[in-house]
């Protein structure tokens, strides 16, 4: 006699997957119903449902891993049938368990921004600097909205403003950064040519090559 085990593949942990999860801790509802509720919130500024599939995907995931599942329909008035979804205990656990990790651990992100500054030698010094000031000037519209969207929701209690507060924290720090290696740029302290660059990556290959090989100088 053979005993079969099952395991249910816990889905990938993701910012909209805990959105759906809190969403249905507070009470069943549809997914339109959810995407409009995070659009009403604001919480699209940190979960991305720009594209509807994606939240589809996410519900299937979570369902199939056992952490909602299907409820009613919801057949108002002319619009098409709605599956209404249920958060279950194990949704529960791993909501809290999601939001414990994401709070407590750094995760490795790989963002486009830093990348693109590791390989700023492609450009010369002119052009790396005229794209910084169109990031600064971007930099700038979207600080004046962050601060005008925590203006225009200062009725609310804090708790439910800190993710515009870090976020506003966030763009200004990058900004300021940002404008310090323009000001660089401008002054001529960091600069760089075709000549040194090719200068410099040789002498880092062959100190590379040196401690692989363990020769010292």
């Amino acid at each position: 006699m053979y005993t079969i085990f099952m395991t249910i593949a816990v889905p990938k942990r993701s910012p909209l997957a805990l959105g759906v999860l809190v969403l249905l801790y507070e009470k069943p509802m549809h997914v339109y119903r959810m995407q409009q509720v995070i659009k009403r919130r604001g919480e699209d500024e940190v979960v991305n449902v720009s594209q509807p599939n994606s939240l589809y995907q996410t519900i299937a995931r979570l369902e199939r891993a056992g952490l909602l599942v299907a409820g009613s329909v919801d057949r108002e008035s002319k619009r098409p049938e709605r599956t209404v979804y249920k958060l279950t205990e194990a949704g529960k656990a791993a909501m809290v368990d999601w939001t414990r990790e994401l709070l407590s651990t750094r995760s490795r992100e790989y963002p486009e921004f830093p990348a693109a500054i590791s390989v700023l030698a492609v450009l010369t010094p002119k052009d790396a600097l005229k794209q910084l000031e169109r990031r600064i000037g971007a930099l700038e519209t979207e600080l004046a909205r962050l601060d005008a969207r925590l203006t225009a929701a200062h009725f609310l209690p804090r708790l439910f403003q800190l993710e515009i507060e870090y976020l506003d924290a966030q763009t200004g720090a990058e900004l300021r950064w940002v404008q310090a290696i323009a000001d660089d740029l401008r002054s001529g302290e960091l600069r760089w040519n075709k000549a040194w660059v090719r200068k410099a990556v040789k002498e880092l290959a062959q100190q590379h090559c040196d401690e692989s090989t363990g020769v010292s100088a």
